[in-house]
């Protein structure tokens, strides 16, 4: 059964959102240039998932939470989960996700995530907040994953390159087996700069544990394209993945990681997981300006 799309939309862009997994299912511009991916299967059917309660894999798909110990599929339960759509007008959606019989099974807790998407002239907002509604913490990882074109509209066979603030050189990891490895490798970026190429994506993913810093730019060396410009908000972890000749790249900022390698299926074991309060709330989140 198809569900019912929410657009949102401003003068320079418009934005495509699916009740399932919050998920937002196109960013057109006003020429009608599309800058997300668009979900092929043949290479892969997301386009932009919302990771939540935990960001990568768990030990053999197994999570261990809350006393609870039970099956959980990469990157979590909320991609595959129907949202209620709270509130919608022509620039703003808000879609709410909250515990249910079937997600105590698997994951133990009372809980609210709110997911908002707004459009302000060439500027969309994502913001993702995670309250806490039980009587003691509750740990959970947190991540974003969009795909964008590549190569951007207008900039076929056009150099692509990712620029840092600062001239930020982070460190990379990799995973094994989807499991993050302890290793530190040298940053692919020189002075900032990365220079987006197949190759970089050979062995999966690339993961920078330390992240990139506030701002991130996504834009061709030449032709008539769009540049994306990101801000992140409480995600100081990044992903930047590819399938093999598929033609997308994801831009992940994240709160949390995939298990280490020979790690367990503790969640509060897993990389940089957040731990809330009773009663908290936490927000995390990401602009993009399409300059």
């Amino acid at each position: 059964m198809t569900q019912d799309l929410t657009t949102i939309s401003s003068p320079d862009l418009s934005v495509t959102l699916s009740p399932l997994g919050a998920e937002m299912q196109a960013i057109t511009l006003a020429d009608g240039r599309e800058l997300l991916w668009h979900g092929d299967p043949a290479h892969w059917s997301g386009r932009a998932p919302v990771l939540f309660p935990i960001v990568g894999r768990a030990p053999d798909d197994i999570l261990s939470s809350g006393g609870v110990e039970a099956p959980m599929k990469q990157h979590g339960f909320a991609r595959r989960s129907t949202f209620e759509l709270e509130e919608a007008t022509a620039s703003l959606a808000r879609f709410v996700l909250t515990d249910s019989d079937e997600s105590r099974g698997v994951y133990p807790f009372l809980f609210r995530l709110t997911l908002t998407y707004r459009v302000e002239g060439a500027q969309l907002s994502v913001l993702a907040e995670v309250e806490n509604r039980d009587s003691h913490d509750m740990p959970f990882g947190l991540g974003f994953h969009p795909a964008f074109a590549w190569p951007l509209p207008g900039a076929e066979g056009e150099d692509h390159h990712i620029l840092l603030r600062d001239d930020a050189e982070p460190a990379l990891a990799r995973l094994t087996d989807g499991y993050l490895t302890d290793d530190r490798l040298p940053s692919p970026f020189d002075k900032g700069l990365l220079t987006v190429t197949p190759d970089l994506f050979e062995a999966d993913a690339m993961i920078f544990p330390e992240g990139s810093g506030s701002e991130l730019l996504y834009a061709a060396q030449g032709g008539d394209a769009p540049a994306l410009r990101f801000r992140f908000e409480n995600t100081p972890n990044l992903g930047i993945w590819t399938k093999p000749g598929a033609p997308f790249l994801c831009i992940e900022p994240w709160h949390g990681m995939a298990a280490r390698q020979g790690a367990g299926p503790e969640i509060t074991e897993r990389p940089n997981t957040v731990r809330l309060s009773p009663g908290a709330t936490q927000r995390f989140g990401y602009e993009v300006n399409v300059e």
